[in-house]
C-alpha cells in the first residue's frame, strides 16, 4: 500500500487543453502522489489518441480502491459529456459538464475519498453564456460549494518545486494572494474594505504556517493607488481603510509590510525576506508572478477544508487538439498540491 495521496484531477473546458495535459501527464511517473481524472472516459482517450499516446483507463467510483500510479495509466471517476467536443470549439452545452466535474472532486475531497483536488483550465465566458449567471470562476465556486465566508486566490512559483523541471530557467520563489479576484476594475476600490483585508490576511498568515510551515510569515501588502496614494494625492484608500487595518492586526501579531507602490515592491531588494505578497487586485499582481514563472507556477485555494491547486493559465483555445501545449504549470500544481497534502497526513 502507498500513502502517497490521492488527487482528484479535473479536465476544465473540454475544448480547450486540459484534457491532453492530463493525457500528456499521465504518460509520465508521478513521484509522490496519486491522482484520479475526473471527467468523460471517451474524450480523454480521444485527445491521448491524437497524441499518439495508448493511455490505459480504468473507471471506478469515489470509494474504491485506486491503483498504484503508473506511466500510461490513468484512473477516472466518470462525468459525461453533455455533447461531442471538439478541440477549440466552445460548446455552451457542456457548461453543465464543467460543473459536474468539479461537483464530483469536491465531494470526494469532503468525504475523504481524495487528499485535494487539481483544476484544467474553464473558460468562465461560455459557463455564463449556458445560463449559469453569477459564475465568476473556480475560487468563488469552490468557496461557495464549501459554504466558508472567505478564501483566498494565491499564486506561487517555487524553486523546491520546478527546479528538477525540464527547461527550467531558475525563475524567483515567489507567492502573491489577491484581496479581490474576478472583479470588474471600477468596482475594486470598493471591495478594498478593512474587513476585507482583515479575513483574507488573516487566512493568508494561518496558511502560510498550515502548509509551508512557516512559523511567523511576513507579507508584503500593496497598495491601491499609483505610489501607494503618495500621501492621500493620489487617493485615500491607504490613510482611510489600509493603514489603519494593517494596524489592527500587527496588533494581533502579524508580519506586515506596507502598504507599498507596486511598481517597486516587486523588485529583489524589496522582496528580500518577503514569504509572500498581497496585491489589491488581480492584475496588480498576477501579471509579475506570471513573468517571473509562468508555466512553473500554480494557482492556490486558501482557505477550504481540502488541497485545491490548479494551472496558471487559461483553456487555451488555439493549441487545443495540436500537441504543443505545454504540461509545466499542470505538473507543479499537481506537485504542490501532492506536496501540501502530504503535509497534512
Amino acid at each position: 500500500m502507498s500513502a502517497a495521496p490521492l488527487l482528484a484531477l479535473t479536465t476544465g473546458e473540454p475544448a480547450g487543453i486540459g484534457p491532453e495535459l492530463i493525457a500528456m501527464l499521465a504518460a509520465e511517473p508521478l513521484p509522490a502522489t496519486r491522482v484520479v481524472a475526473v471527467g468523460d472516459p471517451r474524450l480523454l482517450a480521444e485527445r491521448a489518441a491524437a497524441l499518439g499516446g495508448d493511455l490505459e483507463l480504468v473507471e471506478l467510483s469515489p470509494g474504491q480502491a485506486v491503483p498504484e500510479a503508473a506511466p500510461g495509466r490513468l484512473p477516472v471517476w466518470p462525468v459525461a459529456l453533455r455533447a461531442p467536443a471538439s478541440p477549440g470549439v466552445l460548446e455552451p452545452a457542456n457548461a453543465g459538464y464543467v460543473l459536474e466535474t468539479l461537483d464530483v472532486a469536491i465531494a470526494a475531497c469532503r468525504a475523504g475519498h481524495a487528499a485535494g483536488m487539481v483544476t484544467a483550465p474553464l473558460h468562465k465566458g461560455v459557463i455564463l453564456d449556458a445560463g449559469h449567471a453569477g459564475f465568476t470562476g473556480h475560487t468563488e465556486y469552490l468557496r461557495d460549494a464549501c459554504g466558508v465566508e472567505e478564501v483566498v486566490m494565491m499564486l506561487a512559483t517555487d524553486r523546491a518545486l520546478h527546479a528538477t523541471r525540464p527547461g527550467w530557467r531558475g525563475s524567483p520563489a515567489l507567492r502573491v494572494a489577491l484581496a479581490t479576484t474576478h472583479l470588474p476594475l471600477r468596482e475594486v476600490a470598493d471591495a478594498i474594505t478593512a474587513e476585507r483585508l482583515s479575513r483574507v490576511l488573516r487566512i493568508l498568515e494561518a496558511e502560510l504556517k498550515r502548509w509551508y510551515g512557516l512559523a511567523a510569515p511576513r507579507i508584503a501588502v500593496c497598495g491601491l493607488n499609483p505610489h501607494a496614494g503618495e500621501g492621500g494625492h493620489l487617493g485615500r484608500e491607504e490613510l482611510e481603510v489600509i493603514e489603519p487595518a494593517l494596524a489592527a492586526l500587527r496588533g494581533e501579531g502579524l508580519r506586515l509590510d506596507g502598504p507599498l507602490p507596486a511598481d517597486t515592491l516587486f523588485t529583489p531588494r524589496h522582496l528580500e525576506g518577503v514569504d509572500a505578497v498581497l496585491a489589491m487586485y488581480h492584475d496588480q499582481g498576477l501579471p509579475v508572478l506570471k513573468y517571473a514563472g509562468f508555466g512553473s507556477a500554480a494557482n492556490i485555494t486558501l482557505g477550504l477544508p481540502f488541497v485545491r491547486t490548479s494551472v496558471d493559465h487559461g483553456t487555451a483555445l488555439d493549441l487545443a487538439g495540436s500537441g504543443r501545449a505545454d504540461p509545466g504549470s499542470l505538473r507543479v500544481a499537481v506537485a504542490l498540491a501532492a506536496q501540501m497534502a502530504g503535509s497534512s497526513l
